[in-house]
């Protein structure tokens, strides 16, 4: 049998430089740049730079669009509610018990008070072995 010897931190396992979304910034703008950096989901931070929440592409379209809203009026601080988030030296067997808890499939990661970067499924994949991927894809999903 193996030895794990994969990322122990989560600074070792996210991806780092997460851009921002403005809370004054419309969701249409948010759309934007999801699609421009290819990702499903933006933290969205104040005037202060501090983290006030995530938006993901499932907000916009289920609680906008289908709500009938208009994506350039809605701002996406309007979403920034439930804030969950990781610190970047803390293990990553931390961050799956967030992400399990929170039945949550990306995490935002801060330092020193500032957002240093985001843990997705796809960083998970990267990093954490087989059986600890099914169990956490088991865990996450099981209660959907």
């Amino acid at each position: 049998m193996s030895t794990y010897s994969g990322p122990s931190t989560v600074r070792d396992m996210m991806h780092p430089g997460a851009q921002c979304i403005g809370e004054n910034d419309s969701l249409q703008r948010a759309a934007q740049m999801m699609r421009d950096l290819g990702v499903g989901a933006l933290p969205i931070c104040g005037e202060d730079d501090r983290l006030k929440g995530i938006l993901t592409d499932r907000d916009i379209v289920i609680k906008c669009c289908a709500e009938g809203r208009d994506l350039t009026s809605t701002r996406a601080g309007q979403f920034a509610q439930g804030l969950v988030y990781v610190e970047a030296n803390a293990s990553v067997e931390d961050a799956l018990r967030m992400m399990h808890q929170y039945q949550i499939k990306r995490l935002p990661v801060i330092d020193n008070h500032r957002i240093v970067g985001m843990i997705s499924e796809a960083d998970l994949a990267r990093s954490l072995p087989e059986d600890k991927l099914a169990e956490f894809v088991h865990r996450v999903y099981a209660f959907r």
